[in-house]
């Protein structure tokens, strides 16, 4: 049941990363602007759409992948699969709106906005990380 749950909510984590995207590049400037520093990373426009699709678009094949290979896997490890998927798509959401935003010419704090994007950081190494710990953690009490 929580695996039926974890896979609506990602499929609107889907929807909302996709629908995201479009609005983001739709008001990107052509040289886009990644990182700025002594010597400024800059990408076309359409390198970064094209580069961000194939990321968005691996990770959440995941998905689709996990409904046909991985159908004799157990309930727990498909819905820790469906909440990677949904954490990374949080991820996205969020730099794509940091991009977005640092190439728009406002004026912002973007100090306020580091906190946002490493918390997603943490948050995406301790959801990967907790399946593995967990089974690992089963079976190591399971034999005491």
């Amino acid at each position: 049941m929580i695996s039926k749950i974890f896979k609506v909510v990602w499929v609107f984590s889907l929807f909302a990363v996709l629908g995201l995207f479009m609005y983001a590049y739709a008001g990107l400037p052509d040289p886009v602007v990644i990182f700025e520093a002594d010597l400024p990373i800059q990408a076309s426009r359409n390198l970064l759409f094209y580069g961000a699709l194939v990321v968005i678009t691996l990770a959440n094949f995941l998905a689709f992948a996990n409904s046909n290979l991985l159908r004799h896997q157990p309930d727990g490890f498909k819905s820790w699969l469906y909440g990677l998927i949904i954490v990374l798509n949080i991820f996205f959401v969020i730099a794509l709106n940091f991009i977005s935003l640092y190439n728009s010419g406002e004026r912002f704090d973007y100090t306020r906005l580091g906190i946002i994007i490493y918390g997603v950081l943490i948050l995406v190494l301790v959801w990967a990380l907790a399946w593995p710990v967990l089974a690992i953690g089963r079976r190591f009490f399971a034999k005491s």
